[in-house]
C-alpha cells in the first residue's frame, strides 16, 4: 500500500462572523512558490462564502484576509458559494463552487486573470427536475436504475455538484468533471456559453457516454464524487476524488485515487482498490459532520503532492505524498 502522511490541520474557524462555524474543502493553486488558498467559510446558519488566505509554504499560512474574498450576489447563490476548485486554463483561473440558494445545490463559475477580481458565469451544469432527467434518460435502462435511489420528488431539481476543471485544453476543448449521484460524469465544450439547456438535453440523453467513473470498491460503494483538479503526469491524469460509503450511523467519506488517458482523459488506466486515505485522526472522526476526508485541492513541490481537504466537515488539513511512488502503486493495478 501507498505511504500518506498526514500532515495536520492548516486552517480552523475564527470569531470572524463570515467563519464562524467553519472552515473547509479548500480551492488550490501554486504560482511560483506560494499557494493561494480559497476556502468555504461557513458562518451560523450555515450561509457560505469563499474564504482567502496565502501559503508561504505547503503547511505555513503567510496572509489570511479578515473578511470574505467572494460572496453571494445572486438568487441562485444566496444561501452560498460551498466548496471551491480553482485551475488556470491558458491565461485565465476558472474558480468553480457550489450555488446553493437554500434547495438546490449546482455548479458555477468564476472567472480572473488576477485572482483578485472574479466574474460570475453562473450556474454551467444541467437544471432539469427529476421528472425531465427520468425522460431524457428513459431509453438508458443501466442509468435510470441506479440513479433513481437518489431521485427525491419528480418536481425536484438533479443535484449536480463536485464540479472540477481540467488544468488545460484536451484536444483544444475545456474539460470538467461534475457528479449527478451515484457517478462522477465529463463533458467538454469550445466555451462555457456552448452550455446551453440544447447541449445538456443531448448530453444527459446518453449520459451513459459520459461517465467517468462509477462505484466500484468497497469504501466508495455508495457514490463517488470529484476532489482535487486532475493532475497531469506522463502516465496520465491522476484524478484525486471522494468516495463514500454508509457505516451504519452515518456516511464514511474517504480520498480516493485513479488515472485516466492524457487525450482521452474518459478512459480509465488504473484505480487503487483501497482509500488513498481515510478518516483515523480526531479531527476528521468528529466535526460537524463525522469521518469525513473530502480533497479539494493539490500543490507539488518536488516529488510531494500535497493534498489539502476537508476533515469532519468544519477544518482544513493536509496530506502529502510521493507522486512518483503514488503512480508506479497505481500503475500495478491497471
Amino acid at each position: 500500500m501507498i505511504s500518506v502522511k498526514k500532515e495536520g490541520v492548516i486552517l480552523k474557524c475564527t470569531d470572524f462572523e463570515f467563519e464562524n462555524e467553519g472552515v473547509l474543502n479548500p480551492a488550490i493553486i501554486k504560482e511560483d512558490d506560494s499557494i493561494h488558498l480559497f476556502y468555504r467559510a461557513v458562518r451560523k446558519g450555515n450561509y457560505s462564502t469563499i474564504g482567502y488566505c496565502k501559503l508561504s509554504s505547503p503547511l505555513i499560512i503567510a496572509k489570511r484576509w479578515n473578511k470574505p474574498l467572494i460572496s453571494p450576489q445572486f438568487e441562485y447563490e444566496k444561501q452560498g458559494m460551498e466548496d471551491p476548485r480553482i485551475v488556470k486554463i491558458d491565461d485565465k483561473y476558472y474558480l468553480t463552487y457550489i450555488a446553493f440558494d437554500n434547495k438546490d445545490a449546482l455548479g458555477a463559475v468564476a472567472t480572473s486573470t488576477d485572482l483578485k477580481h472574479f466574474d460570475k458565469q453562473g450556474i454551467i451544469v444541467p437544471q432539469v427536475t427529476y421528472a425531465e432527467f427520468d425522460k431524457l434518460t428513459k431509453t438508458n435502462t443501466s442509468i435510470t436504475e441506479r440513479y433513481k435511489k437518489d431521485y427525491s420528488g419528480a418536481d425536484v431539481i438533479v443535484m449536480d455538484k463536485d464540479l472540477v476543471f481540467f488544468p488545460r485544453r484536451i484536444n483544444g476543448k475545456l474539460t470538467f468533471l461534475h457528479r449527478i449521484k451515484p457517478d462522477i460524469q465529463i463533458a467538454t465544450a469550445n466555451e462555457l456559453t456552448e452550455l446551453t439547456p440544447e447541449y445538456w438535453k443531448s448530453y444527459l440523453q446518453h449520459l451513459d457516454e459520459h461517465v467517468l467513473l462509477t462505484p466500484k470498491c468497497a469504501h466508495g460503494i455508495d457514490y463517488v464524487g470529484g476532489g482535487c483538479p486532475p493532475v497531469e503526469t506522463a502516465q496520465g491524469w491522476l484524478i484525486i476524488y471522494h468516495g463514500v460509503k454508509n457505516v451504519g450511523k452515518c456516511y464514511e467519506y474517504v480520498a480516493c485515487a485513479a488515472l485516466f488517458d492524457l487525450e482521452e482523459p474518459q478512459k480509465e488506466i488504473a484505480r487503487l482498490p483501497y482509500p488513498l486515505f481515510k478518516p483515523d485522526q480526531d479531527y476528521e472522526l468528529a466535526g460537524d459532520v463525522d469521518d469525513v476526508c473530502f480533497p479539494t485541492g493539490t500543490a507539488l513541490f518536488d516529488d510531494t503532492l500535497y493534498i489539502y481537504y476537508g476533515a469532519g466537515d468544519d477544518i482544513i488539513a493536509c496530506a502529502s505524498v510521493s507522486l512518483s511512488a503514488l503512480i508506479k502503486e497505481l500503475l500495478s493495478y491497471k
